[in-house]
């Protein structure tokens, strides 16, 4: 087995671990700036940087330590599938393998979506996800009472939790939805902001930093 460290920007994380999981990683683990990830063979492990021999040690354990629970917002409590702690009094258990499609709820701005998600959106909405990757905005607009869900991405591994489809929001009727959200770039919420306009009447929109430099979420 072998292992390979990559720096990586926290914009740029969850795309990666997306990119590692395909590519056949047996785990990755979370630190300052940069991640690691274990592969079956020295081949696979160059893909990323140079892999090194991994040493013997309880890798799996050492990935599910690095991905622990979140409460987030008021009403939303993120964990991976193998936690076992109880979901806090009051809070939605928003349960998300850290794996294969972008959006682990580790992100500032998956959280900062989310936050304007509770208090946003009410019971029997319709509620767009476009760019939907893991699928985490859409559980947590369902968990929300939302009354239709649709996630779309060009993407066709995205994960499949509510209807979907391959495409983006242009192919969408216009006043279709009550509220549509979006976790993506700032260039591309941009090229698409007349077609969030046009599909809904609120937006939750993030995936780009302020003039400060900090995550950020807009709601218009």
């Amino acid at each position: 087995m072998f292992t390979v460290r990559i720096a990586v920007e926290p914009a740029d994380q969850d795309v990666l671990v997306a990119e590692l999981w395909e590519a056949g990683t047996l785990g990755v683990t979370e630190g300052p700036g940069e991640l690691e990830a274990w592969f079956e063979t020295e081949e696979l492990a160059a893909r990323f940087g140079t892999p090194e021999p991994a040493p013997t040690r309880d890798w799996v354990a050492e990935m599910k330590a690095s991905w622990p629970p979140l409460l987030v917002g008021e009403k939303f409590f993120v964990a991976p599938p193998w936690c076992e702690d109880p979901t806090p009094d009051g809070r939605f258990r928003l349960e998300i393998n850290p794996g294969q499609q972008c959006g682990t709820g580790q992100h500032p701005c998956t959280q900062k979506c989310l936050v304007e998600m509770e208090r946003l959106i009410k019971p029997g909405d319709s509620v767009l996800d476009v760019g939907s990757g893991s699928g985490i905005l859409s559980i947590a607009a369902k968990l929300l009472g939302a009354g239709r869900v649709v996630a779309c991405d060009i993407d066709l591994e995205t994960a499949r939790v509510v209807p979907f489809f391959q495409g983006s929001v242009d192919a969408v009727r216009s006043d279709s939805f009550d509220v549509v959200v979006a976790n993506i770039s700032e260039d591309v919420i941009g090229e698409m902001y007349p077609d969030f306009e046009r599909v809904a009447k609120v937006r939750i929109l993030s995936g780009f930093q302020n003039e400060a430099g900090e995550w950020t979420c807009i709601v218009r």
